[in-house]
């Protein structure tokens, strides 16, 4: 992991500071409501509908056992003993006091964690592959160049009042897990034609209101390039992005109204005219990087061990964790495990402080201190000997840390929604919790098969809905509750946004639509087909069919 040095430090600390005095003048009275707004967003607190929020940035979705014991001590001693981790791999407290928030800092600066650029319009956390450094099909490592884009862009005045939030992310696998396709911008990793490394570059995707999927506009950029290029597309962004309206000031409307022609233009443009101004990042900084990334030593452990091999034969219940839960490692004799955060009847992304003080345990114990957070709301555990995953699964079923529903059905990935957040149009976290109680059958979740359902509470997309295979969004009408669904959504290699199957439902609807559409997909697909590829091979019409019935599809 990334270790700060002594200008890091400094930063984070000057920052804690300087806050505590700003938090002390807004509580005496000296520092009115509005002109506090932008510097508690600064550091990452919100209103919310019941209590304070405080966001804590987790830098590319990487933790040390240490610095989750403090996010469990936090959430224990001022919040109600749990936090939320969110599709940007940050983590929310959701019941903090106005007057501890500088405390809460202080201590978090001590293990090297902080709120800065959690909110605002400026580049927020940058966010990667979960299974970074580890991942089989791996073409670059792609943590290391995360963070020379986190140094880069923490508190650059010139990219602190963008005319929107940014945010960035970065994918080192031949199979993109960052949806490098829907952020403002994705850089993929690639090689060139003579085996140089670089990136894909793609800009102008998001979800919200408006959602977009991204475009390529550099099919290879050399890697040393990779922060003059960064540079030029936001200060292009900077120069033309729309400041008069909120809802068309993301840089994918400036993309679309440019055309991306003309936008790709207008950045190669500036890139020719600053690389010369500016440095391209030198062997020396990608070498110092890497060294702070290096893998832990790796044992000589064969994936033939009893310890591995006997249980799994054995014990039906481990065994089915093992395949939901466990990816294949580069490592022989290794497997990367996920914790779900998605037992039935727990908010996704919710864990206690109990469940952090485990998962810390467990990273000690079994995966060298090191934890990562993925978009989809889980825990991983990057480095575990195959023959200790027996050991790590009774403790983490104890837990309830073990649901073997990884990549199925109720692995919901979901927002607070109107149980927490102000802006959202309906609850979202009732509507996850019905559909995981209504199929909590694994012998039926595996017969699925891989199924993603996201959830949103409001078109702000924070459950990023649009591309779930089946998406969920909570949508206002005449001041109630209603959900709107969409199917065939999907990221990735192939990714699009899922297609809104008709008029919206009542939130106790919503089981029996989940329902209808997997009877259709049970009585349509074809041996071994999945959901999104029977979804592909027939269309919406027989889904919209099976929900609606032949009188609506008639009328429309």
């Amino acid at each position: 992991m990334y270790r700060y040095n002594e200008t890091d430090q400094r930063l984070v600390d000057d920052r804690v500071r300087q806050f505590r005095d700003q938090m002390q003048r807004h509580l005496d009275g000296k520092l009115s409501e509005d002109d506090f707004r932008p510097l508690r967003l600064q550091n990452g607190l919100y209103l919310q509908r019941h209590a304070p929020m405080l966001r804590v940035a987790i830098p590319y979705g990487t933790l040390s056992s240490m610095q989750l014991r403090m996010l469990a001590h936090i959430a224990r001693t001022w919040d109600r003993g749990y936090g939320h981790f969110t599709t940007r791999s940050n983590i929310q407290f959701n019941w903090v006091r106005f007057a501890d928030v500088p405390d809460i800092l202080a201590l978090l600066a001590t293990v090297q964690m902080h709120a800065i650029q959690t909110s605002g319009n400026c580049i927020r956390n940058i966010t990667t592959d979960q299974f970074a450094g580890v991942a089989r099909d791996e073409i670059l490592d792609p943590r290391p160049y995360c963070e020379i884009v986190r140094q880069w862009s923490a508190l650059a005045p010139e990219f602190q009042f963008l005319p929107r939030k940014f945010k960035i992310a970065i994918a080192g696998g031949e199979e993109d897990r960052a949806a490098v396709r829907f952020h403002d911008i994705g850089a993929k990793a690639c090689r060139s034609d003579q085996g140089g490394p670089g990136f894909e570059i793609f800009v102008g995707g998001g979800l919200g209101r408006t959602p977009m999927v991204g475009h390529c506009i550099k099919p290879f950029l050399p890697r040393a390039e990779l922060l003059n290029y960064f540079e030029a597309i936001l200060r292009v962004y900077n120069r033309y992005g729309r400041r008069d309206n909120k809802y068309k000031a993301r840089i994918k409307i400036l993309v679309k109204d440019l055309s991306v022609e003309g936008f790709a233009r207008e950045v190669d443009a500036e890139w020719r005219h600053t690389r010369g101004v500016g440095s391209l990042i030198p062997e020396s900084t990608f070498a110092t990087m890497e060294a702070f990334f290096t893998p832990p030593a790796y044992a000589d452990a064969r994936a033939t061990d009893l310890a591995f091999v006997a249980p799994r034969a054995e014990n039906r219940p481990f065994a089915r964790w093992v395949e939901r839960n466990v990816a294949p490692h580069r490592h022989p004799g290794y497997g990367i495990v996920t914790l779900s955060l998605k037992k039935t009847g727990v908010p996704p992304g919710d864990a206690t402080a109990d469940q952090m003080d485990r998962v810390a345990e467990l990273a000690e114990r079994f995966s060298a201190g090191e934890i990562r957070v993925s978009h989809e709301q889980n825990l991983i555990l990057p480095n575990v000997p195959l023959r200790d995953l027996y050991a790590l699964w009774e403790i983490a079923r104890r837990s309830g840390l073990a649901t073997p529903n990884i990549g199925l059905l109720t692995d919901v990935v979901c927002c607070p929604g109107g149980d927490f957040c102000a802006l959202a149009n309906a609850k979202s976290l009732p509507v996850a919790a019905a559909i995981q109680a209504r199929f909590d059958d694994l012998d039926y979740l595996f017969d699925l098969g891989p199924l993603e359902l996201n959830i949103s509470g409001c078109v702000n997309a924070c459950g990023h809905h649009h591309i779930g295979h089946i998406g969920i969004l909570g949508v206002d009408k005449n001041n109630e509750e209603w959900y709107q669904v969409t199917l065939g959504g999907s990221e990735g290699k192939h990714s699009r946004l899922g297609r809104v199957i008709g008029p919206s439902f009542a939130a106790s609807d919503i089981p029996d639509v989940i329902e209808r559409i997997l009877q259709a997909y049970l009585r349509e697909r074809l041996a071994e087909e999945y959901f999104i590829d029977t979804f592909d091979r027939i269309g919406l019409t027989p889904f919209k069919l099976a929900v609606y019935g032949e009188r609506h599809e008639a009328a429309h």
